[in-house]
């Protein structure tokens, strides 16, 4: 196998989803990890603009991000770094998710567009808020009871 290959498999093969988009925001790569967090095929994914998985409300603000990056030719965060956001599946589920950006750019420089790997990490926040929610009621009720004595 040779290298090229082997990157193919690895980006087709991933458990995370796998999503590039041109310097547009149209998406241009979306492998098996992306249908099953967000739920859309490749065939329906391929060619629409990134607001498929952008929550209505957050879109503005991504775009702006999306094309100062294009314009600058690179991102305000850091190599690695984890972001989280909303997102939204093809049957309007809001999900949470976690992921790393990368701009790709081609042999002369100029840029392409991004590359995301994306985790849904959506039962890890819901667990979390419960746990936030269950020591904000422990909370009260110490206060509570150190109040009446």
């Amino acid at each position: 196998m040779d290298r090229a290959e082997l990157k193919e498999r690895i980006v087709t093969e991933a458990g995370d989803a796998v999503v590039f988009a041109d310097a547009e925001g149209s998406i241009r790569l979306w492998n098996a990890g992306a249908e099953d967090v967000f739920g859309y095929d490749a065939a329906d994914a391929l060619g629409s603009s990134l607001d498929l998985i952008i929550p209505e409300r957050f879109r503005e603000r991504h775009w702006e991000g999306f094309e100062a990056a294009m314009d600058a030719g690179e991102t305000s965060y850091e190599r690695g770094e984890l972001l989280a956001v909303p997102a939204v599946r093809e049957d309007d589920e809001r999900i949470s998710i976690e992921f790393t950006v990368a701009l790709v750019s081609d042999s002369d420089g100029e840029i392409e567009g991004v590359a995301a790997i994306v985790r849904d990490v959506t039962e890890r926040w819901e667990r979390e808020q419960e746990r936030e929610a269950r020591i904000e009621e422990l909370e009260e009720r110490v206060a509570k009871l150190e109040d009446d004595d």
